[in-house]
């Protein structure tokens, strides 16, 4: 039988769906919304706000808002980049890094809950499989 592409899209987006869904309190307890979230977590890999909106693959102006929103709860700052001084890079408070930790936990909790589920051979695998389908095609 055929594996149907959609259907496997449709679950693991399901499944992200569920266990962020599931850390939503947790999120919410740390003063941050789920995509909030991810800019923080990404901040240290794309330290430059159109970087940041290319990642996370969300509008330039939507990258703002969450900028903006991180630096009035103290998570964030922007720092003027010494190599090129009209750009501004982005860098976690001690409290965005406290944040981000406790969250990235959190969600690693609740994910490693719905691991336990299947054998460690196939979570081996599963990590095996999800590395090859984010690896760029060779030209």
């Amino acid at each position: 039988m055929p594996v149907d592409a959609a259907q496997l899209w449709t679950l693991n987006h399901r499944l992200l769906t569920v266990v962020l869904d599931a850390c939503s309190g947790e999120l919410a307890e740390l003063g941050l919304e789920t995509k909030e979230f991810f800019v923080l977590a990404e901040v240290g890999a794309s330290p430059y706000p159109a970087e940041l909106a290319a990642t996370l693959m969300i509008p330039k102006a939507s990258v703002t808002v969450y900028v903006r929103n991180l630096v009035a709860k103290g998570f964030m700052r922007r720092e003027i980049d010494d190599a090129d001084l009209r750009r501004h890079r982005l860098v976690l408070t001690a409290e965005g890094e406290a944040a981000r930790d406790r969250a990235l936990a959190a969600l690693a909790a609740e994910f490693d809950r719905r691991l336990a589920r299947i054998p460690a051979r196939d979570r081996g695998e599963l990590q095996r499989i999800l590395l090859a389908l984010l690896e760029e095609p060779s030209a």
